[in-house]
């Protein structure tokens, strides 16, 4: 093969990557681009090392190559839908988010539990704009490996200390209900029974936990429900 003819198809490959890539792309989804997890990363790494490849190595078959990145993108696209089904295979995959503070108190074993230390931690805690630890009432490593901060209620934005106002003190909100499953640990971890929440549910007129996307309670005892076919008049439209 000439040395044209070689150039002509890397750029034919190219070109062909690039389109096979935006394809499984779209057919990923957005969460591919906008929340990615560890499995994410591993998989979007693999995709586009094969079409690197591809691109460069013309010995490959380029079928070769759109098989590969096929079979990624389809054990991708089942394991999402398991993650949608089952709270288990969610876990598994994406993780739960951890506790790395609660009460102004650094919690060590699941700082140790992150492969974090202190350090990391105060950071982190700088990088949100906490340049004093104990500023902090609580923190949350969520399972894309962000971390979330709750300031203790005198260091809000608002500085309600300076306007002599003292609010409701405020906690982490329980999800009891996720996806129609009843969340018996967070339950416990408020005080309450499944007998008090069917009650609750009874009150909001579902007539069962399947019925129900999400469900919250706060450390006031405020119950939330979000229905899974609940109808919505959507006024705006994002383009």
């Amino acid at each position: 093969m000439s040395i044209s003819a070689e150039w002509t198809e890397v750029v034919i490959r190219s070109i062909a990557s690039i389109l096979i890539l935006f394809i499984m792309t779209k057919f990923m989804g957005r969460r591919q681009i906008s929340q990615l997890s560890m499995f994410d990363y591993v998989v979007g790494i693999s995709i586009g090392s094969i079409a690197a490849q591809m691109t460069v190595d013309t010995e490959i078959q380029w079928f070769h190559s759109l098989t590969a990145m096929g079979v990624y993108v389809g054990i991708y696209i089942l394991i999402t839908l398991a993650t949608v089904k089952s709270l288990w295979a969610r876990k598994f995959f994406e993780g739960a988010p951890i506790i790395l503070m609660q009460d102004g108190k650094i919690i060590n074993k699941n700082i140790r539990k992150v492969r974090y230390d202190a350090n990391n931690l105060l950071e982190e805690c700088r990088l949100a704009g906490y340049f004093d630890v104990n500023d902090i009432n609580l923190a949350i490593m969520e399972s894309g490996g962000k971390i979330s901060f709750l300031p203790k209620v005198q260091k809000r934005p608002v500085n309600v200390e300076d306007m002599g106002v003292l609010p409701a003190a405020e906690g982490l909100v329980a999800n009891v209900i996720m996806d129609g499953h009843i969340m018996p640990d967070n339950l416990k971890a408020i005080g309450k029974d499944e007998k008090w929440l069917l009650k609750q549910l009874k009150e909001k007129k579902v007539t069962s936990p399947k019925e129900v996307l999400l469900a919250t309670c706060d450390i006031h005892d405020t119950f939330n429900v979000f229905l899974k076919n609940e109808a919505i008049n959507v006024k705006h439209c994002l383009e």
